[in-house]
């Protein structure tokens, strides 16, 4: 009963474990690398008393990944198991040599091929169990083909002595290695602008094998894949069984407009240089919100105004000032997240100063008062209300007449120095500082003397 009872335990664990937890995430049920499809029917093998359970059909893997051989075993009474071996050789052989050894629970005495060295280990560590399921992580195809198990124990003799005994099973497990097909998982939650948020990217499978490597990349549209700035964990595992692990990063990050429509990029990097990766394009809500470039301006009597809203999804624009109105037009384009709504329409007078827009999406309403700016023919520029003008205008014309007043002032002083006549002290100065004699300073030196008369 003990024996049957662990059978059936084994064969829960075993489902269990391929059935991958189902419930945790939807990506983990295609983690421990065969599936439940590949692995057919298990049977029992009897020879002199020693049985094995053992798959029928061939088990399925994929490169980069791991696989579960499920086994179990039983004995005759007199025999007591002490050590699993196995072993991987040519179909053809009817028993695999020493050499061709992979695994065996006495690690002291364990010459494995140093291709399977610390990939392979048990998921029942007890012999006593009858166990012999073996997990085998960081396949590639060169571990395709046949497997073979051998138990190790003391032989109970009739001469009541225990003796150094083994069995090696003839049927074997088949294994068929393919190339990864299966990929990263990626959870995206609901992104909006400007609150933070966190990516998750889950390497496929549940293995114990070599860590991944696991990468974020970015790219926008027509653009080279950049590494996304953020927040980046390691790598980290989650036990799911004893020698099953989910490894996983995440990116914090805080969404912007400029990230909508863009992709990011999840690599997984396993041993030996094989990778799978998966691609998602954001989607990230945006407010509605009315840019800056918005305006109205009248000219000739012509009222023109420009509403330019952003946001995802798509907003709609409304003119609250077209509701009374029966004679206008409306031109509306959009570009990627963008609407830009025109509305023109004649007004026999402008008191109003500004103009509502309302734009509106299923996340939120916004509202703006347009300011409305007043040409003249040919003046691309707002004209200011004569009210306005006026004080500036009769500054700069008393300024201008000041300067102008000035200006005259200076002129005519400097007029009336030049016709100053020099007195005697003056002409006895310029004629002392004379350096030469020229025929002017002859005419002042003849002023000096007296009058010949």
């Amino acid at each position: 009963m003990f024996f049957v009872a662990l059978i059936m335990v084994v064969d829960v664990i075993f489902a269990l474990h391929l059935s991958h937890v189902t419930v945790t995430v939807s990506a983990a049920s295609r983690s421990i690398r065969a599936r439940d499809a590949s692995l057919g029917e298990r049977k029992e093998h009897c020879q002199n008393g020693f049985c094995i359970t053992l798959n029928e059909a061939e088990i399925t893997a994929e490169a980069g990944l791991c696989v579960v051989i499920p086994c179990s075993f039983t004995t005759v009474s007199n025999f007591l198991p002490k050590n699993i071996v196995w072993y991987k050789c040519d179909a053809w052989k009817s028993q695999c040599s020493d050499s061709d050894r992979i695994f065996h629970t006495n690690k002291n005495k364990a010459n494995v091929q140093p291709g399977f060295r610390g990939r392979v280990s048990l998921l029942e560590p007890d012999v006593n169990q009858r166990n012999c399921s073996i997990i085998i992580n960081d396949l590639t195809e060169s571990d395709s083909g046949s497997y073979q198990l051998r138990v190790n124990g003391l032989l109970y003799t009739y001469q009541y002595t225990y003796k150094p005994d083994g069995f090696t099973f003839t049927p074997r497990a088949t294994i068929s290695v393919k190339d990864l097909m299966q990929k990263p998982t990626l959870m995206i939650p609901p992104l909006t602008a400007g609150k933070q948020t966190t990516l998750t990217c889950t390497a496929p499978g549940l293995c114990s094998g070599s860590v991944p490597q696991i990468t974020w990349t970015w790219r926008g549209e027509g653009e080279n894949d950049t590494h996304i700035t953020g927040n980046v964990t390691a790598v980290r595992n989650e036990s799911v069984t004893s020698v099953a692990l989910r490894y996983s990063s995440t990116l914090t990050f805080e969404p912007s407009a400029e990230h909508h429509g863009t992709s990011v990029t999840c690599k997984v990097g396993f041993r030996n240089n094989i990778t799978a990766e998966e691609t998602v394009t954001l989607n990230v809500t945006l407010f509605p919100k009315i840019l800056k470039d918005s305006g109205c301006k009248v000219q000739s009597g012509l009222l023109t105004c420009v509403c330019i809203s952003q946001g995802f999804p798509l907003p709609t624009v409304k003119w609250p000032l077209l509701e009374k109105l029966a004679e206008y037009s409306v031109f509306t384009t959009v570009s990627n997240h963008t609407i830009n709504s025109t509305i023109t329409l004649t007004v026999k007078d402008h008191s109003n100063a500004t103009v509502q827009c309302v734009s509106r999406n299923e996340k939120g309403e916004v509202q703006q008062n347009i300011n409305i700016m007043v040409t003249s023919e040919g003046q691309e520029g707002p004209v200011q209300q004569c009210s306005a003008v006026l004080p500036w205008a009769v500054a700069a014309a008393v300024s201008l007449i000041v300067n102008v007043i000035c200006i005259i002032c200076v002129m005519l002083l400097w007029n009336s120095r030049k016709k100053v006549k020099p007195n005697r002290e003056d002409r006895t100065y310029m004629s002392l500082k004379k350096t030469d004699v020229s025929p002017e300073y002859d005419v002042i030196g003849q002023a000096i003397h007296p009058d010949s008369n």
